[in-house]
Parts: structure tokens; sequence; C-alpha cells
């Protein structure tokens, strides 16, 4: 038998587009979204104030999302999350809400597997005071289709 959990990958890649809300100051060279995905510990992406902020990845192909792994900074995370997804052609739909802790741990929130070519993540209540997110590392895990 076909372990499930061997088959979970990282799906992102180098084909993948994202996008975010915003940019402190809109300074992409010190925080901007590639340092959601760098891999190293010191950068981040950190929003501009208010609320909500949102990422928004496609991929290349259609994928199977099962898993989100999130990093805040303490006081800068998002309370109630909203992620929603949609294949080509549709509107993004809602796939299910999560509820992070304020900290700067490590986080993993097991999801609805549903194939998406888009996923956007929402912040919808930040425990910043001005809305802003800070989030030093993001990955999104399941299985390409």
């Amino acid at each position: 038998s076909v372990d499930m959990a061997a088959a979970v990958v990282s799906l992102l890649c180098g084909e993948m587009v994202s996008r975010v809300s915003s940019v402190l100051n809109k300074d992409t060279r010190q925080f901007g979204k590639k340092y959601l995905f760098d891999g190293n510990e010191d950068t981040c992406w950190n929003s501009d104030q208010g609320t909500p902020q949102w990422i928004l990845l496609e991929f290349p192909k259609s994928v199977e999302v099962s898993q989100l792994h999130i990093q805040f900074q303490g006081g800068f995370a998002s309370r109630t999350c909203r992620l929603e997804g949609c294949t080509k052609k549709e509107a993004l739909e809602k796939i299910t809400d999560f509820y992070p802790e304020d900290n700067s741990a490590l986080q993993r929130f097991s999801i609805p597997a549903e194939p998406v070519d888009r996923l956007k993540i929402i912040f919808e209540h930040s425990t910043d005071f001005f809305g802003r997110i800070i989030i030093y590392h993001l990955d999104v895990l399941g299985k390409k289709l």
C-alpha cells in the first residue's frame, strides 16, 4: 500500500506566481513577498497597515493542498484566517477558516484537501493594532495532480 503521508510534498515551485496585499512602506527589498519562501529565518514579509491583508498563490498546474505551515511574528499574527481556492476559470470560494496562535512558533494546519490552481490566505484579524502581518515562513503542502 502507498503511504499517503509520504506523498505530501511542498507545492511551492519556481513557476508559482505569488501576490500580497501590501508591503510595509512599499519596501520590497527589505520586506517583500519573496521572503515568505526563501527558507531564511531572518527575513520576512511585513505587510503595511490595514485589514484584511492577504497572500495569493497561483500554481502552474492543479494541486491538492492538505497542509499549511505559517510562522508569524508574535504580536503581528492573525487570530482568524480564511482560506479560499479555485480552479483555473472559477471564482475563489471559501475552503475553511483556521485560527493561529499569536506567537512566533511555526504553526501547522491541516485543511480539507481540494484541487486548486489558486489559493488565497486572508488574514482577517491581526493581533497588531494597525493590522500589520509579519510572516517569516510559509509553506503549502499536498499533492501535485
